[in-house]
């Protein structure tokens, strides 16, 4: 006797061992990717007599390694999770309720629809590629859309005067200086709202990054690793680096690089 129940089910079924089939896919895709950008990075240092050059490519095994710890982090907390909660919805179906049993296979399905758009935005969160395929303004969107996701900060991205693209990997450096700046803001800021602002003028690109947190004392501080990369990359860059704090009210960082005639507009 043809049951829709049994039905919705086993479709349930096959479409979350294809799930698992595309999840295990992504992470051998990723890890893939991950080896092949670290194999390359080994083989290209080697010959690398500039420090540079040396210092673009640090920075992008840094960020490609970054990236790699947010998607475990977002697949252990989030999709993990859900998959786990789709799961425990399907062990306890009643066969003999089957209105509470159509239930919970829609909120299983619902659940997995949730897991498979993340998992999609998963896809496309590797900073670098982001960089080099559409540009630092498209990457710095994406990364405040991430934390904004988080649930614990509340980001506000602003952009003033005239974008122009620059070089790739003025760009990518300049990427791996917010990084760096997020990550202080996450570990030690307590903070809970996040401005970013991006001034483009005649001569140079201003980045703004500002926070709400606790801030410190920059007279009785020593410089953290994570401050003195920011400052080691913005003289890559020819640029200047300012970092303001005052105690319970928060931090701004200010990295201004300097813009060259064959930057074109976007």
């Amino acid at each position: 006797m043809y049951n829709p129940t049994t039905q919705g089910i086993i479709i349930l079924i096959a479409g979350i061992t294809f799930l698992m089939l595309l999840f295990i896919s992504f992470i051998v895709t990723i890890v893939y990717k991950y080896q092949q950008k670290q194999n390359a990075y080994f083989k290209d240092i080697e010959s690398l007599k500039a420090s540079h050059q040396n210092t673009l490519l640090q920075s992008q095994l840094e960020i490609q390694e970054q990236t790699f710890q947010n998607i475990s982090r977002e697949i252990h907390d989030n999709i993990g999770q859900k998959l786990s909660l789709a799961k425990l919805h399907l062990n306890t179906l009643s066969y003999a309720d089957t209105t509470n049993t159509m239930e919970q296979v829609n909120e299983s399905v619902s659940i997995i629809s949730e897991a498979i758009n993340d998992l999609s935005d998963l896809s496309h969160s590797l900073s670098s590629e982001i960089i080099m395929n559409n540009g630092l303004i498209k990457a710095l969107e994406f990364e405040a859309a991430q934390m904004q996701r988080s649930g614990i900060y509340r980001i506000h991205f602003s952009i003033s005067g005239n974008p122009v693209f620059l070089d790739a990997n003025t760009e990518l450096v300049l990427f791996r200086i917010t990084q760096e700046a997020l990550n202080n803001i996450i570990r030690h800021a307590g903070a809970s709202l996040i401005d970013f602002h991006l001034y483009y003028n005649a001569t140079s690109l201003v980045l703004t990054i500002k926070d709400n947190g606790k801030g410190f004392n920059i007279a009785g501080s020593d410089a953290g690793t994570g401050l003195l990369n920011m400052k080691k990359r913005t003289l890559l860059l020819n640029g200047k680096l300012d970092i303001s704090s005052t105690e319970n009210t928060g931090t701004q960082i200010k990295i201004e690089i300097p813009l060259y005639a064959n930057n074109a507009n976007p």
